[in-house]
């Protein structure tokens, strides 16, 4: 144990310091009546930051409308609400209801990981049932309740899913690339323990955007780190934001708009786990222009 503290310790000595980059934070606690209602892990914001879909790891999604005033996020208004479906339009049931990384793709299809029975499905309407990507054979291979854990896609319809665990503290989480034809694995992002993965997002600057969590019985805390994506891989890593334990929930889905003025918001949602002494809450950062 005390050997693993001490790698852990030396790794995350290793990445970039935290910079300032926050220029404001915005949070809104969201509760609703209706059953099965929480433990939300993957998000979407349209492109003007208006709405979004959610999903939760108890196979269920929900629609809304956020509410804002001069900008700044107030609120939410809840649009439709119901189960994720299986191929066969049955609601997903078992194993199979752990949905975890939501994104959308460039022709408005939303594609959801799946990380206990580990798939990858693709909805035209997330109420309608989907289809099903092919999945590599390495997905097999992935931790139990911790493999694709945050799911991201660019400008050409790539997607890019990121399991929650590497399998060793000083091995970096690999990003399996499906190009529409086929699986590849051409990068990996470099871990920093003792954060792990639970959602990403490339944002409207081209970056790759990764949210982490650690807990300890202060709570959790958050960190956010981002890249730049070449041909040779990840580059020029940034942690963006990086919290005290308690600051907020358990923040695991995680999307990126840019408003009127050029910002980027990077908007989060938490998985409450479906425990009451937590709660289900947005929490939007406004990045100082760079």
């Amino acid at each position: 144990m005390l050997r693993r503290l001490a790698l852990a310790a030396a790794l995350a000595a290793a990445g970039p310091a935290a910079a300032d980059l926050v220029d404001r934070t915005a949070r809104v606690v969201w509760s609703e009546a209706w059953p099965g209602f929480g433990s939300f892990s993957g998000l979407h914001v349209s492109a003007d930051g208006q709405r979004f879909v959610t999903v939760s790891d108890k196979g269920a999604f929900a629609a809304g409308r956020f509410l804002r005033d001069g900008g700044r996020l107030t609120g939410v208004t809840p649009l439709r609400h119901g189960p994720l479906r299986a191929p066969d339009g049955t609601p997903l049931s078992g194993r199979r209801i752990d949905a975890e990384g939501l994104t959308a793709g460039p022709d408005g299809r939303l594609y959801v990981s799946f990380e206990a029975v580990d798939r990858i499905a693709v909805y035209d309407d997330i109420a309608l049932p989907p289809v099903h990507l092919p999945s590599p054979a390495v997905f097999a291979t992935l931790q139990n309740n911790s493999a694709l854990e945050a799911l991201a896609s660019d400008t050409v319809g790539r997607l890019y899913a990121i399991p929650e665990r590497s399998g060793a503290l000083d091995r970096p989480f690999p990003i399996y690339r499906f190009d529409g034809g086929g699986w590849d694995q051409p990068f990996a992002v470099p871990r920093r323990p003792p954060y792990l993965v639970t959602g990403a997002e490339i944002g409207p600057d081209g970056r790759l955007y990764v949210l982490e969590r650690d807990y300890s019985f202060l709570g959790f805390r958050t960190r956010i780190r981002r890249f730049a994506i070449g041909a040779a891989g990840l580059s020029g890593e940034e942690t963006v934001v990086e919290t005290g334990f308690g600051r907020f929930d358990n923040l695991e889905g995680i999307a990126l708009w840019q408003d009127a003025a050029g910002r980027i918001r990077i908007l989060c949602i938490s998985d409450d786990n479906a425990r009451i002494f937590q709660r289900t809450e947005f929490v939007e950062f406004t990045l100082a222009a760079d």
